[in-house]
């Protein structure tokens, strides 16, 4: 027992200490006696360089991985870094494209409102980004996100679904329209439940429906607002439904909806079609059997075999059967929405007979309204269109006349505004809802436009849907006469709601007080230029159909409108050029078809229009002036002071010469010379004055312009001589080519007269009395005569003396113009030099006195420097060819001019011009047979 003892003391034996003794060291103490060196790894401690980073070194593989975090704070930052990442660096968008949109679309649903709101913005921003193009392929996978957050049975997550949607609708509306079946179902969903549950159905109402509305007490918005909110995008998405549907749908033959209906505007556009692109379209072309004028609409010629695709029609409402179905479920729900919002209020009444509401019942019974209307233009073809409307009628006109026309008109109520402590959040969510304020005058226009399209095609009398439409016909007219103020888009529905109505209800006095409000809306002041363009657009297509409906034709309102038009258009002049045409397009149209107050009151306005100074003819755009042009061929008379401008207006320039040569052929088509009257139109002017319309047109110049010109002034700067006899005054090449194209016309409607011989006695009686007397001429005018002298010149004609002198005189003028500015031409004018050689050259050689009166100029009387330029037109003169034969004629003349100038220029050296002179002659003359003679006296001076 001691020996166990004393071993268990000796394994715990205290030791002693010792003062002065140093502490012994411990079993396990440790040994800090050693160096340490530090371990570097640099490629663990670079930083990742394969792309761009955020403010926080986060790349795009890290911002995408924190999206599948826990934390709701991380995402959150995550979204925020993603947003800060794509803003700078736009290339990483590109790249990473299926993988941002497949992460950010997976948050859609996420439990917190702050990650959800970071999404959206982060959509937005790829949207605004990226084109739909290149979103299509990845849209499936959105689709179905945005379809899971909608249907979520959270009601957050269900609100920020729209701001989803609104993304969605704004940048890609054609991919969300592509499919729209599932959509729709969300949409009823979301305001509506099914009344059959567990398996076992619930009783139906008396009409089968089987949706009802649904509430939700634990939302933050209440319900009204909550339906309003979805009735917007509803809305929204139908109307891109609606512009995605095929361009077949467009079909200017259809007569039910009336031209007015389409936004085509008169025009047509052309389709051009790719085999490729149609192969693997479901939408059709229609391929008439007979086109032209009246194209066969039904045609049993298919672009490819319908295949039935069994129920995938149904879901993509691409059968009228599939939005009838559709529409049976809705529009129950949307009744019980009106009936909800019309009496959840207070009703009132005005002193003016309105029944008021508040603004959210207001918006949501707009929205109500406007999906309706969407509804109609769901039918997928124009055949469908006439079957789903009847439809509509049969089923839902009562229950529209009993809710809807109850309390027709709406008015907005003024409720008092209390000071009250309110929820700002709350307050925040409501301002978003209600951020679309709606006009009464806008609800009630909608109405008007929902219930007008609900009447019996093809009525004949006011007594058929007379009841319900005369409250509607009231507003209309009162809207329209009481100088309320419209925007495009209200008159716009209402022109069209008169429109339904006048062709629908086929009533003489009805169509008269229509078209009364509508005339007095438009004679107000200060339109805008849309709207004054929208309301001629409306009576010129009302116009259209005055021959096909009786109750339109020989309308007093129609007829007092098409008198005003050309007051309007001279009182427009040039300030509007868009609106002075859609005048001039509207006028042009009644004169085509003879309209008789029309023509009067363009009658009494022509010179006032045809003014060649303030006139628009000359003010408006080239295609204006075109169809003021036309609109000549219709006066009923032309008067001597409307030829007077006209005349002036093809001379001055103002208009293009190929619009002052139509001028000039319709004034001939009018005239009793022409030989050729449209039907039973009659002669508008007299013989006497169209040929003065011609000749005042020939000479391109006024009588007081011609008078000006002989001031002494104008003469001693363009001073006359011997080889000059006339002062020519150089006109610009442009308005000498003008005047040229217009000289052109003129002869030709002079050749087409019949008799030459006469039309020349004409124009020499106009030249004696006018023209022979000046003493200076422009220089277009003298080339006009020239050339119009030698178009019109018969062979049996005898020129007077006196005419035949003035135009020599004009004919040398020319020609010693064209020698003196020959040095300083220019390729520009070129033109101009080439028409005055051939006007002098054709004059000379179709009138051979001519030529002999220009031969017989006194050669002695010529000055040293006249003399060259002289040599200089004989040597053109004879290398002209045609001028040969009467050359060789007129040989002595020539010869005898050839000695005086080689006398008057002998000396040690013979100049250049007169050695030419003598080639020209010895080659071109000398060898005829015919002048032998006249060779020897110039032989010698070889």
């Amino acid at each position: 027992m001691k020996s166990k003892k004393k071993r268990r003391q000796d394994d715990f034996q205290k030791v002693k200490l010792k003062v002065g003794k140093r502490k012994p060291q411990a079993d396990n103490a440790t040994d800090t006696n050693f160096r340490s060196k530090g371990i570097n790894l640099p490629e663990q401690l670079k930083t990742d360089t394969s792309g761009p980073t955020t403010h926080r070194q986060l790349g795009i593989n890290d911002l995408l991985s924190q999206l599948h975090h826990y934390n709701a704070n991380v995402k959150h930052s995550a979204l925020l870094g993603l947003k800060e990442l794509l803003s700078s660096s736009p290339s990483v968008l590109d790249q990473h494209l299926s993988r941002l949109l497949s992460e950010v679309a997976a948050v859609f649903t996420d439990k917190d409102g702050n990650v959800r709101v970071a999404a959206t913005r982060v959509l937005r921003f790829i949207a605004q980004s990226v084109p739909a193009e290149r979103v299509a392929p990845f849209f499936p996978l959105l689709r179905a996100h945005l379809s899971c957050a909608m249907t979520h049975i959270e009601s957050s997550i269900q609100e920020d679904a729209m701001k989803v949607l609104d993304v969605l609708l704004e940048h890609y509306p054609a991919q969300l329209a592509a499919r729209p079946a599932v959509l729709l179902t969300n949409f009823l969903e979301l305001i509506s439940h099914r009344q059959n549950s567990g398996g076992a159905k619930r009783t139906q109402d008396s009409k089968g429906r089987t949706w009802a509305l649904s509430v939700n007490p634990n939302r933050n918005l209440t319900s009204q607002q909550w339906r309003l909110s979805v009735l917007l995008r509803l809305g929204r998405f139908l109307q891109a439904v609606v512009e995605e549907r095929p361009v077949e749908e467009v079909d200017i033959s259809v007569q039910n909806e009336g031209v007015f209906g389409s936004k085509a505007d008169g025009t047509l556009t052309p389709l051009y079609l790719t085999w490729e692109e149609l192969r693997c379209n479901k939408g059709g072309i229609k391929v008439y059997e007979h086109s032209g004028a009246t194209p066969t609409q039904h045609s049993s010629f298919k672009l490819r075999p319908e295949v039935d695709s069994g129920g995938t029609d149904l879901e993509g409402l691409s059968s009228g059967e599939a939005v009838q179905n559709f529409a049976a479920t809705l529009v129950p729900l949307l009744l019980e929405v009106w009936v909800e919002s019309s009496t959840t209020d207070t009703t009132w009444s005005s002193c003016e007979g309105a029944h008021l509401l508040s603004p959210d019942a207001m918006s949501v019974m707009f929205q109500v309204l406007s999906v309706l209307q969407l509804l109609r233009k769901l039918a997928p073809q124009r055949e469908h269109q006439d079957s789903l409307d009847a439809w509509f009628r049969k089923e839902f006109l009562g229950d529209f006349q009993q809710h809807f026309m109850k309390n027709f008109p709406y008015g907005i109520q003024d409720a008092p505004r209390h000071k009250m402590r309110v929820n700002l959040k709350r307050n925040k969510q409501v301002a978003t809802v209600s951020g679309a304020t709606v006009d009464p005058l806008a609800l009630n226009i909608t109405l008007c436009q929902v219930m007008v399209s609900l009447c019996q095609k093809n009525a004949l009398g006011p007594e058929v849907d007379g009841d319900w439409l005369a409250p509607l016909r009231t507003f209309v007219r009162e809207t329209l006469s009481n100088e309320v103020k419209l925007s495009y888009r209200q008159l716009y529905m209402l022109l069209g709601t008169v429109w339904k109505m006048m062709l629908t209800q086929r009533n003489k006095t009805v169509t008269e007080e229509l078209l009364a409000a509508v005339y007095f809306y438009y004679q107000q002041k200060h339109l805008t230029l849309q709207t004054r363009s929208l309301l001629l657009s409306f009576y010129s297509k009302i116009y259209e159909q005055e021959h096909g409906h009786t109750h339109i034709a020989r309308s007093k309102v129609l007829s007092r409108w098409l008198a005003s038009l050309p007051v309007q258009l001279v009182q427009l002049g040039h300030r509007n050029p868009a609106l002075s045409a859609r005048l001039i397009q509207s006028i042009q149209a009644a004169a085509s078809r003879g309209n008789p107050d029309l023509l009067s009151s363009l009658q009494t306005q022509a010179c006032k229009l045809y003014d060649p100074e303030e006139g628009i003819v000359v003010l408006l755009p080239s295609e204006s002036q075109q169809r003021m042009v036309q609109l000549l061929f219709f006066l009923p008379k032309m008067p001597k002071p409307l030829l007077a401008n006209l005349s002036f207006c093809c001379t001055a320039g103002r208009i293009s010469a190929s619009h002052a040569a139509s001028l000039i052929r319709i004034v001939h088509l009018r005239s009793s010379l022409s030989g050729w009257l449209a039907g039973s139109q009659e002669a508008a002017l007299q013989d006497v004055d169209y040929i003065s319309f011609l000749f005042s047109t020939l000479t391109g110049f006024s009588s007081d312009k011609l008078a000006s010109l002989q001031e002494a002034a104008t003469v001693r700067a363009l001073s006359t001589s011997l080889l000059s006899p006339v002062g020519l005054l150089p006109t610009q090449l442009e308005q000498f080519s003008h005047h040229w194209d217009v000289v052109e016309e003129i002869c030709h409607c002079l050749e087409t007269l019949g008799s030459k011989s006469q039309c020349f006695d004409i124009m020499q009686s106009g030249i004696l009395e006018y023209l022979s007397k000046l003493r200076v001429v422009p220089d277009s005018m003298a080339a006009g005569l020239l050339r119009a002298i030698s178009r019109l010149l018969d062979v049996s004609t005898l020129p007077s003396e006196q005419v035949l002198r003035f135009l020599s005189q004009c004919c040398l003028s020319l020609l010693t113009q064209l020698v003196t500015q020959q040095q300083e031409a220019s390729a520009n004018t070129s033109h101009k030099r080439e028409a005055i050689w051939g006007a002098c050259v054709a004059a000379l050689s179709s009138v051979p006195r001519l030529l002999r009166m220009v031969l017989q100029l006194r050669v002695g009387a010529l000055n040293e420097e006249e003399r060259p330029q002289l040599g200089q037109i004989l040597s053109m003169l004879l290398q002209h060819t045609p001028l040969h034969n009467q050359l060789m004629a007129n040989t002595n003349l020539l010869v005898e001019m050839i000695q005086h100038l080689s006398r008057c220029s002998r000396g040690a050296t013979r100049e250049q011009w007169l050695t030419d002179l003598l080639y020209c002659y010895s080659v071109n003359i000398a060898h005829g047979s015919n002048a032998q003679r006249g060779n020897l006296g110039v032989r010698e001076l070889y």
